[in-house]
């Protein structure tokens, strides 16, 4: 297909990117380069509708780009910039509510715009297969996982029964799964966010495709378990030739993987090209703008007023103990999981304790006993000079508002049945706070977080995931709260999103002295806004100091194997810190997009 001349458009401001080669080379039948290698995905001017009502009609408009065949090609960009709508429509997934409504999608060779449900379902898994954003959503949660990885074969007429559950075994086990006979039997609530990452990954690769889409696949997880993702994604696509598109908003998943980049804005393609050349020299301001906010590891401590510093601890905590139990003891099936083990620590108003550690490590845990969302096994939490580890719940009630949580899933944490008003408004007017004055600070909280005011009567399930977990910030902040529990609250956000929740969230601080325990599992984000650091392992904290110290001189090695697992983070001879372990490609961004 030959691509039609683009003209400039009245009133488009926009500085379109240098023309790449795969665009001024000419085209053979197919739209392929004449000299370039096979392609096994072209999108050609593809633009796809939106409903009427919405910030701007199209989610993406003329967008083209190639996918080589056994290559990864990056697609980032921020949230709402149309990457995952581009992904769903390749996959044939859109919503009803969305059409496409010109360009052509080329998919080995077959044009699948336009193409009936039934042969796009029978191309859906066996050509072009994808791994969704969250896992826990997209898995069903009443089926063990092997059913899941089963039905996948089973509806293209795969094997038998027996011969399906050898190869679900084998996937689990090539994904890297502990015990996969068992793991073939297990509910994915009982399985770690990177276990479950790994099925969909099994599931995903379970009738052998040619395209795999990597949505966010690494997004929630800790900075050890991405960096096992990202080297799996890696080695399965060298092993089995895949080539796979790969969805992103770090810089530093790019730097790792990507042979070539494209980088969206509002529904366009603005930069194309090699990734190193896209990270180290980009030609557009918006790609300069990307890499510009990507965190890095900071080696200078926050400083606050004299007076912060020396005010009276907010919150205490004792000798905290919490274990889980499941299963049963007579049966001898008793699970015992310790989630937390004798934490104990103090934060001071107008400063942030951060948490970080593994999945698993306790941190999310930790932060639900904070807020009395479940009941501790023994220890005490003083707040404001009162144990409120022991209180009744209607007691505690009035001090909710004292003690806001910003969750780590905000599509779980939103009530899809209710307006973004109406989940912003119900709790101050709950507490007493007249209806007017409420919508009047919500409006204003939805602006501050970087949301447009029409989003005050529109459903989450209308926002992407960067989105939802704004207005999950903007919920918690409706109370004006004395401490402030951030559990993974920037981790679904894109870098610069990321940078202006973070810089939100330190001047709330400054001018109102709340204190902040800030749950992470990014160590880059952890350094530049914590005062104090608190890495747990298993339960317990092994390491706690300001950031300084943890991030470049660490005394506990499970500190340092979560520091060289940092995607893309590169140190200097200055910091004296431990390179990241391995022979992946890494790839320091400067502030000016310079490779150093």
């Amino acid at each position: 297909m030959n691509r039609p001349k683009e003209t400039a458009k009245p009133g488009d401001t926009r500085q379109g990117p240098a023309r790449s080669q795969e665009e001024t080379e000419p085209m053979v039948a197919g739209g392929h380069s004449a000299s370039a290698p096979t392609v096994a995905l072209s999108v050609r001017d593809l633009t796809v509708r939106l409903p009427d009502g919405m910030e701007r009609h199209n989610a993406i408009e003329n967008i083209s780009f190639d996918l080589h065949r056994g290559q990864i090609l990056c697609v980032i960009g921020e949230s709402g910039s149309g990457k995952s709508v581009t992904a769903n429509t390749v996959m044939g997934l859109l919503p009803k509510a969305m059409t496409t409504s010109s360009g052509s999608i080329t998919l080995e060779g077959r044009e699948i715009v336009g193409m009936g449900a039934e042969e796009l379902r029978s191309i859906r898994g066996r050509v072009v297969s994808m791994i969704f954003q969250d896992p826990l959503s997209a898995l069903n949660p009443l089926m063990t996982v092997g059913a899941q990885i089963d039905e996948a074969m089973a509806a293209h007429g795969v094997g038998s029964v027996v011969s399906r559950r050898e190869r679900a075994i084998e996937l689990l086990t090539e994904v890297g799964l502990p015990d996969p006979a068992l793991m073939y039997h297990q509910y994915p609530f009982r399985l770690s966010g990177g276990q479950r990452q790994r099925v969909m990954i099994a599931m995903a690769l379970s009738l052998e495709p040619t395209i795999l889409i990597a949505d966010e696949p690494t997004t929630a997880l800790d900075v050890t378990t991405q960096a096992q993702i990202l080297t799996l994604i890696k080695d399965i696509q060298r092993r089995k030739g895949m080539s796979v598109m790969f969805i992103t908003h770090d810089f530093g998943v790019v730097a790792e993987i990507a042979d070539s980049v494209v980088v969206m804005e509002k529904g366009h393609v603005v930069e194309r090209g090699k990734a190193d050349k896209v990270l180290t020299a980009p030609d557009h301001p918006y790609t300069k703008r990307l890499i510009a906010a990507v965190p890095h590891l900071s080696a200078e401590d926050q400083t606050r007023p004299t007076a912060a510093a020396e005010a009276k601890p907010l919150l205490q905590v004792h000798n905290l103990v919490k274990t889980y139990r499941s299963g049963s003891r007579l049966l001898r099936t008793e699970r015992v999981v310790p989630a937390v083990q004798d934490v104990s620590f103090e934060v001071r108003p107008g400063h942030t304790l951060g948490v970080v550690g593994e999945s698993g490590s306790g941190k999310s845990s930790l932060g639900r006993l904070l807020n009395r969302l479940m009941d501790t096994d023994s220890g005490a939490i003083v707040f404001e000079g009162r144990d409120i580890a022991k209180l009744p719940e209607s007691v505690f009630r009035s001090l909710r508002p004292k003690i806001q949580m910003i969750f780590q899933d905000p599509f779980a944490s939103l009530n899809p049945r209710m307006t973004v008003g109406t989940i912003l408004t119900v709790g101050p007017k709950a507490h007493g706070m007249p209806a007017r004055k409420a919508r009047d600070e919500a409006k204003a909280l939805l602006d501050l977080v970087g949301l447009d005011a029409r989003a005050y009567d529109r459903y989450p399930h209308e926002f992407s995931g960067g989105q939802r977990q704004r207005i999950g910030i903007a919920r918690a902040l409706m109370f004006k709260p004395q401490l402030l529990i951030a559990d993974e609250a920037v981790s679904a956000l894109d870098v610069s999103i990321q940078a202006q929740i973070l810089e939100l969230l330190d001047r709330i601080q400054r001018d109102t002295g709340v204190a902040m325990i800030f749950i992470t599992h990014d160590l880059r984000v952890a350094s530049q806004i914590c005062d104090e650091i608190a890495v747990m392992q298993k339960g317990r904290i092994v390491e706690f100091g300001r950031p300084s110290q943890i991030f470049f001189n660490p005394t506990a090695d499970y500190t340092r194997e979560l520091v060289a697992a940092i995607p893309g983070e590169h140190f200097d001879d200055k910091t004296k810190a431990p390179a990241p372990a391995g022979d992946q490609k890494i790839v320091h961004i400067s502030q000016q997009g310079k490779q150093t």
